[in-house]
């Protein structure tokens, strides 16, 4: 007889997905590395995991692909299928979470980009009720930037920012994946007040971009695996609405923690939708 399956609801971003597996070892390992995420939802989407002791994590690209009305997830460590017509995908990896990591991280931005939303290269975190991107290239400063966030400050995440569009403007989720922080983000959410593109240099200072330039970072630094046609149209209309509802600046800054005082000081004066220079 075929072991029964267990099942753990993961939440994130409003969007719950049942992760079911027959090793109960691998399920004791969902339920830590996600506890914040867990959830008691109904789900909207399965995943069945079947484990294999072959393959470890790899540096390999991954591949996205659609075939058929499925989609296909591939790297040197896990394969993996969805069908967004049932909600329903099969995945075949070794017990480590970093590789199921990256399963989710694709799925997710499937199911966003037909949303409206995506995954963003981005810290985030936030301040007064309100939401605050930082992104750029590795090495720009995103974890720096929560390390340096004053106590009242909750983060989101210091890797993957999570959005999708909400009354009036785009909301900003807390996600498990951590970066160089180490540290899951909290599980909430809040209005996205402003996304600024980091530069490190000798003071602290927030410039105008074009809106040609503030799309052009945005499209680099969004996460979609994927090459459809169909979905990257999509996802470009969606950076477009993203760059004309929110303002986008760049965040010249001097790594101390006064330059949250320009974050935020940013934020509170700024009036009405931004128009990009």
């Amino acid at each position: 007889m075929a072991a029964a399956r267990k099942v753990a609801c993961l939440e994130i971003g409003g969007i719950p997905i049942a992760l079911s597996t027959c090793d109960e070892g691998f399920l004791d390992l969902l339920r830590q590395r996600y506890a914040g995420f867990l959830s008691s939802s109904r789900p909207e989407f399965e995943l069945e995991f079947d484990l294999t002791s072959t393959g470890t994590v790899s540096d390999d690209d991954v591949r996205v692909r659609r075939e058929g009305g499925e989609w296909l997830m591939e790297r040197g460590d896990f394969q993996a299928r969805w069908d967004p017509r049932t909600g329903r995908g099969s995945v075949r990896q070794n017990a480590n979470p970093y590789s199921l990591d990256s399963v989710l991280r694709i799925l997710h931005s499937l199911i966003l980009a037909e949303r409206g939303g995506f995954l963003l290269h981005s810290a985030s975190a936030i301040c007064d009720g309100h939401a605050y991107l930082f992104s750029g290239v590795s090495g720009t400063g995103k974890t720096t930037m929560t390390r340096l966030a004053p106590a009242d400050v909750t983060l989101l995440t210091d890797e993957i920012s999570y959005l999708r569009p909400s009354a009036g403007g785009y909301a900003a989720f807390g996600t498990p994946f951590a970066g160089e922080l180490a540290k899951a983000g909290e599980n909430c959410a809040a209005p996205v007040s402003a996304l600024f593109f980091l530069e490190k240099g000798a003071g602290n200072r927030v410039d105008e971009l074009s809106s040609a330039e503030a799309l052009r970072r945005l499209m680099r630094n969004i996460l979609f695996f994927a090459e459809e046609p169909r979905m990257v149209e999509k996802l470009f209309a969606t950076a477009c609405d993203f760059v004309a509802r929110v303002p986008i600046r760049r965040l010249t800054f001097y790594p101390d923690a006064r330059v949250w005082d320009h974050v935020c000081n940013f934020a509170r004066n700024f009036q009405g939708v931004p128009e990009h220079a």
